[in-house]
């Protein structure tokens, strides 16, 4: 049972928990921002133009690029002047004729890496006045024929509305004495930074006063993600720290995501983990066929008087014996009929050889006895020899004969490896059997059965969270 003073304090923890996650939330979403405020200031100014500004010019040094302004300063002007024909619009028209000229040939957007918006522009503009030079639509699009022509009107709503939003988006940014872009993002970062340090601070000590006898060091180790908020680059890390809170204060619930990812991890260290194991396994066996080292310590070991039994059983000879008996009691009975079929076959090719068995065919119903007589010797002849072998392993005497004849085979066996020819041909074959294994189970591994695996864990994972959900009419303790 909790203490009063101890209950009192559980909702305290539980709202500072999740004040703190709220907070980091909040942190990394200014981060993220932050990060893509660069790359994405034409997006963030055509939905808030005001704010983009702001913070482009307050946080990271953008000043408007007095080239491209004073450009749309002209155009602006342009449009205020009236006709067309009026020597204050002649003049603008030329001016914009040679402003025009001059951005593509300075390209003043190289400095905020915006050469593509050029191309954009001049993309537009050819297409627009459709020629094949850029400086040449320019200068056609800017004169007094062409907007006579197309409608002055007409003319610098395309304008506003494809060119001017392109020109809009450049933008200067000073050189800190870093020799890198401008950039005040850690004013912000700073207070963030001061507020989960003092917050790990609390955590270490409070940590460290419930359990008086770990160390700092490892206290410091429980909260190891928690350091990545105080670090002032790569903060993109900052996810890391901001999803465990989220967990741990239950503002969202990340376990089934957690164990989604870790299973899938696990998964992929099983398949790599297998087909390493699986290859080395078979590569070490391959080596010892092609040294001869295997047939080898075969030799060793039958020939050795140090072989450790560690139960007192000869395995070799009880699998042996084990076979002799399945083949005698389970399959033999069953195999009767097609053996009976080819002793009568064999027996009936070995007579029709004979001259006095054909001769014995002439006879008017001798054909007929003489199968008669086949079968039923084949038939007492295989019965006979199937109750005598029964007989005899179950008899102690046969045991024994059993024994001795496994025994002859091993070492018949044995002499027949030790001359070389049939091991060296034997271990070859072996060797190319393995590359085949190799190369139609080991290496498809990855593929079906590892997609199976995946499934079979993804199945395991539903039964878990269905029998640890509660029960309908039950409240969970």
């Amino acid at each position: 049972m909790l203490s009063k003073q101890s209950q009192s304090r559980v909702p305290l923890v539980r709202w500072a928990n999740r004040t703190m996650a709220a907070i980091a939330l909040l942190n990394l979403g200014l981060v993220l921002f932050d990060w893509s405020y660069i790359p994405l200031r034409a997006y963030y100014l055509a939905v808030l133009p005001a704010p983009t500004q702001w913070y482009g010019a307050t946080f990271k040094g953008i000043e408007p690029h007095r080239f491209t302004d004073q450009y749309l300063d002209k155009v602006d002007a342009l449009k205020a002047a009236g006709e067309l024909t009026s020597p204050e619009a002649t003049l603008l028209l030329q001016e914009l004729r040679t402003s025009s000229e001059e951005m593509i040939d300075e390209n003043p957007f190289e400095s905020a890496g915006k050469t593509g918006t050029l191309e954009r522009i001049k993309n537009r503009m050819r297409r627009e006045v459709k020629t094949e030079s850029s400086k040449q639509a320019f200068n056609t699009f800017w004169s007094q024929p062409y907007l006579q022509r197309v409608g002055e009107t007409e003319a610098i709503a395309f304008f506003d509305r494809s060119i001017r939003p392109l020109i809009q988006s450049n933008y200067y940014r000073g050189i800190g004495e870093d020799s890198q872009p401008f950039d005040r993002f850690w004013q912000i970062d700073a207070w963030f930074m001061a507020l989960f340090a003092i917050d790990l601070l609390v955590r270490l000590r409070h940590l460290r006063q419930r359990y008086p006898r770990t160390s700092w060091l490892d206290v410091a180790l429980w909260r190891w993600y928690d350091v990545f908020l105080l670090l002032p680059y790569w903060r993109w890390l900052r996810v890391i720290p901001t999803a465990i809170r989220l967990n741990q204060s239950r503002l969202v619930n990340l376990e089934p995501l957690r164990d989604r990812i870790t299973r899938g991890f696990i998964t992929s260290i099983a398949r790599e983990l297998t087909e390493v194991v699986l290859l080395q396994a078979i590569e070490q066996f391959q080596n010892l066929l092609r040294q001869g080292e295997l047939s080898q310590r075969l030799l060793q070991a039958s020939q050795s008087r140090r072989y450790i039994d560690l139960n007192g059983i000869d395995e070799v000879e009880a699998i042996a014996r084990q076979l002799i008996n399945l083949v005698v009691h389970r399959i033999l009975p069953d195999v009767k009929p097609d053996l009976e079929a080819l002793l009568s076959y064999t027996l009936t090719c070995v007579l029709e050889q004979s001259p006095v068995y054909r001769n014995m065919l002439q006879v008017p119903g001798m054909g007929t006895l003489s199968s008669q007589i086949g079968d039923r010797i084949i038939a007492d002849a295989t019965q006979t020899a199937y109750a005598s072998l029964t007989t005899a392993l179950d008899n102690p005497e046969g045991i024994q004969l059993t024994r001795q004849l496994i025994q002859r085979i091993g070492t018949e066996l044995t002499t027949e490896l030790s001359r070389g020819n049939a091991s060296k041909e034997l271990e070859t074959l072996l060797v190319d059997w393995l590359d085949e294994l190799k190369v139609n189970y080991v290496k498809h591994l990855s593929t079906q059965d590892i997609e199976a695996l995946r499934q079979q864990n993804y199945h395991l994972y539903e039964i878990t969270q269905a029998s640890q959900s509660p029960k309908p009419g039950r409240l969970k303790k």
